[in-house]
């Protein structure tokens, strides 16, 4: 059962207007996620905030979809797992790299593999990296800066994550191609 509507810009609070207008900009269509988040002022508010600021980031637009893709797939939510899988696939991200992350495995390009392992190893840790795990990161090239970066992309993929977990958001058409479903392990937690 699901108590979350898919809002238009017309059926949205006054409050979540300005945030969905701006997806619609950003992406020629609202993603149903922002449709489902536009229920809460606060919450698509600060979506689309922090969003505006990880695509500002020193990372380029296909490490941030490795990203969200490895951050879906470790928190097992399935609309965030196509959509990320499709733009990942339109920044440019090697379909081998997109399959090895939607099946849990480190890409094969280092630099997008050492950004998996930190997101992967975020999530898993609630933020207790160990040092070996910073230091990985750093021998791959990346900054202290950047494992900062990192943290603001996991928070910000948090809240796409954990609305689709909750609104059991449905997916697009354009994105049924890339429909992603939990293991047993994660089903367990949901039941």
């Amino acid at each position: 059962m699901s108590t979350y509507p898919l809002h238009t810009i017309e059926t949205a609070p006054a409050q979540s207007r300005a945030a969905l207008q701006q997806l619609l900009e950003a992406f020629g269509l609202i993603p149903n996620i922002a449709a489902k988040m536009a229920e809460s002022p606060v919450l698509i508010n600060g979506f689309v905030g922090l969003f505006a600021r990880v695509h500002a980031s020193s990372l380029t637009e296909p490490q941030i979809q490795a990203l969200l893709l490895t951050n879906a797939v470790t928190n097992a939510s399935e609309w965030p797992v196509a959509f990320h899988s499709a733009l990942a696939l339109e920044a440019g991200v090697h379909p081998v790299d997109v399959d090895a992350i939607r099946r849990g495995v480190l890409p094969d390009d280092a630099g997008l593999a050492a950004l998996s392992a930190l997101a992967r190893a975020l999530i898993e840790k609630r933020g207790h990296l160990a040092e070996a795990d910073q230091k990985r990161f750093l021998a791959a090239g990346f900054s202290a800066a950047q494992i900062l970066e990192v943290i603001a992309v996991v928070a910000a993929s948090t809240i796409t994550n954990f609305t689709s977990n909750v609104t059991r958001t449905p997916l697009e058409a354009r994105l049924e191609a890339f429909a992603w479903h939990t293991d047993a392990r994660h089903a367990e937690l949901i039941r």
